[in-house]
């Protein structure tokens, strides 16, 4: 009873930002370069991508009209790619941000990330920072198609953890390093970490076809199991990411409930100028583009499909009694098909041993 209460209010909740869909949190895929070739990845970048950068004060014309003198709210913009390091005027892009007001972070895998780059990162008013690694050097590097991926990510969390910016870790987790959990749990803490983020790989981009990719069903209630415990460690704080409703690991996994906030709290401007929300939603459900469209009108009026998820009801989500809690999964689990969902993870875990 207590637990359907809690469901009910979180319920209000979610339908309450839906309604209101203020963006909090916008997502710039500033470029398509990547110095790695990761066998996961959802963007399908390369290291000499075809596409230019995306000129910085395109992307700020754009949002400008979020800047705090516009509106009551700060937008935090998350500099992602590709990966963000490659771009030379990285530092001066976020000094700009926090110029016109807003907060900023990014989300790197650490390779490039030296020291140099961490002071100039920091005068320019870096909040937060994320930083992929996906287990022990092994199990990284054949992730990350790189022999000195591990050797340099750690070598960024290790100037990350140094200073007092906020920041978390996040981990890939698949069939070659879930074995290795508790053990590099321990490696984390050794190494000062505080936050660490896990999750499953989607059946998208480059991880479509790859089975070494992808938990079964028994993997997939260990993991839950296992950060349900770790979240007791108060050395470190543990989390799934917000990808998938778990069922009865709801309230035990994460803070709070899942909400698929695409669309509703979460943009993103693409490397073309594509508007959309998490940039690993599929091409199909993108809104407009700031080269043609004005940004907030689109946020204003479109991303309906995402915001009235009736349309979901299709599929294993037709009949199922959680539908309500879930409201069809996340938006990064559907295609243009729209013929049901790529994944159920809350599905999965009901059908382990």
């Amino acid at each position: 009873m207590r637990n359907k209460f809690s469901h009910f209010i979180f319920n209000l909740y979610r339908y309450n930002e839906t309604q209101l869909h203020q963006l909090k949190y916008l997502f710039w895929e500033c470029t398509r370069r990547c110095n790695l070739n990761c066998i996961h990845c959802g963007s399908d970048c390369t290291a000499s991508a075809s596409h230019q950068d995306m000129p910085f004060d395109d992307f700020l014309n754009a949002i400008m009209p979020f800047a705090p003198v516009n509106t009551k709210e700060r937008v935090t913009v998350a500099i992602t790619g590709g990966e963000p390091s490659l771009r030379e005027d990285l530092p001066e892009c976020g000094r700009r941000l926090r110029e016109y007001g807003f907060l900023w972070g990014m989300v790197t895998n650490g390779y490039n990330y030296t020291r140099n780059l961490h002071s100039k990162l920091m005068s320019s008013g870096l909040g937060s920072v994320t930083v992929s690694l996906d287990g022990f050097e092994g199990s990284h590097n054949w992730l990350r198609g790189s022999p000195q991926s591990f050797d340099r990510a750690v070598k960024a969390i290790d100037i990350i953890a140094s200073s007092r910016l906020t920041y978390d870790i996040v981990t890939c987790v698949n069939q070659r390093n879930i074995n290795d959990l508790e053990a590099f749990k321990d490696f984390l803490i050794k190494h000062k970490v505080k936050a660490w983020r896990l999750f499953t790989i989607s059946p998208i981009g480059r991880a479509a076809d790859n089975p070494e990719l992808r938990l079964n069903p028994d993997q997939l209630k260990w993991l839950m199991d296992f950060i349900a415990r770790s979240r007791a460690d108060s050395r470190i704080k543990v989390y799934f990411s917000c990808e998938a409703y778990t069922g009865d690991y709801e309230g035990k996994i994460r803070d709070g409930y899942f909400f698929c906030h695409a669309g509703i709290n979460i943009g993103s401007v693409l490397y073309d100028g594509s508007i959309s929300a998490c940039p690993n939603i599929n091409r199909h459900f993108i809104q407009g583009n700031i080269y043609k469209d004005n940004f907030k009108d689109v946020w204003d009026n479109r991303f309906e499909v995402m915001r009235e998820r009736r349309w979901t009801k299709t599929g294993i989500c037709k009949k199922c009694r959680d539908y309500r809690n879930c409201k069809g999964g996340a938006m990064h689990l559907w295609n243009e098909k729209q013929d049901g969902i790529m994944r159920c993870i809350h599905n999965e875990i009901a059908n382990s041993r």
